[in-house]
């Protein structure tokens, strides 16, 4: 891993206003790359807005469709990585909970929902592949908001190569500090049990569709030490430096760094 500028986005999606939603997404990304950010990162579904109720089917777009098209435009301009989400419509006929990792070079790849909570789960399928993304000296994997609370999927991720864990949430209900006391009972243990960074971000505010979320964003160092923190509510983009010498101050000492220590046939 190298150094690098990062930004991360609590964002106001509503349901049905897809194109807004776009605009302003493009709008932060060229407020983040203006700020010297190599990669932001958006809420879960923040381009099409959160649903687990029918109406998501007819805002669903396959990948790449004409929103994330429009990002890899924007990506090559700005030199910016962009993971952005959104319902897609798999060619399957399937929904799919989606983020999409765009860089200057194109669509990267598209990590899928895994786990699907039992309030998504007549309207979403389960992805059923753990991508892996690198660019330019960085390596690191997706997990979108119910896969948190799954620890072998990190340890999965941090067992093929990743020094940081991406997690956009559409996690909805309460106030900000109340979602951060939440996300403090097993986020900092992703970070600590594997030794790399968790970034995670959240929607804010109401989706038009009966939800309202508590707008919240935490980076969290391999040590399990909060880096950075915001629970305010308020839609905003926060701009921070992953950096490397965290990841080897942890992992260059034997008795901090517990992953080579696994021994997974035991746990089959």
């Amino acid at each position: 891993m190298r150094d690098i500028r990062t930004a991360i986005a609590v964002f106001n999606a509503k349901v049905g206003q897809t194109r807004e939603n776009l605009n302003r997404t493009v709008r932060l990304t060229r407020q983040a790359a203006a700020e010297g950010a190599e990669l932001i990162c958006f809420p879960e579904m923040n381009i099409t807005g959160y649903s687990n109720h029918p109406d998501i089917l007819d805002l669903a777009e396959p990948i790449p469709g004409p929103s994330i098209k429009d990002l890899i435009v924007l990506s090559r301009k700005e030199k910016i990585i962009i993971l952005a989400g959104l319902a897609e419509k798999g060619v399957d006929g399937n929904i799919y909970a989606s983020h999409a990792v765009i860089t200057p070079d194109g669509l990267n790849g598209v990590y899928r929902k895994l786990h699907i909570a039992p309030t998504e789960q007549a309207m979403y399928t389960a992805g059923k592949q753990i991508p892996i993304f690198e660019y330019k000296g960085i390596k690191f994997g997706i997990q979108l908001c119910y896969d948190a609370h799954f620890p072998e999927l990190s340890t999965r991720m941090a067992a093929l190569g990743v020094a940081v864990i991406f997690i956009p949430h559409a996690s909805p209900r309460g106030k900000a500090p109340e979602k951060h006391r939440s996300w403090m009972r097993h986020l900092p243990a992703r970070a600590y049990d594997n030794s790399l960074f968790i970034v995670a971000c959240n929607q804010t505010g109401s989706n038009a569709k009966g939800l309202c979320f508590p707008g919240n964003a935490l980076v969290i160092g391999p040590s399990g030490h909060i880096l950075q923190k915001w629970a305010t509510g308020e839609e905003a983009l926060h701009v921070f430096d992953l950096e490397a010498g965290e990841l080897r101050q942890v992992r260059d000492n034997r008795m901090h760094f517990f992953l080579p220590n696994r021994r997974p046939e035991l746990y089959i």
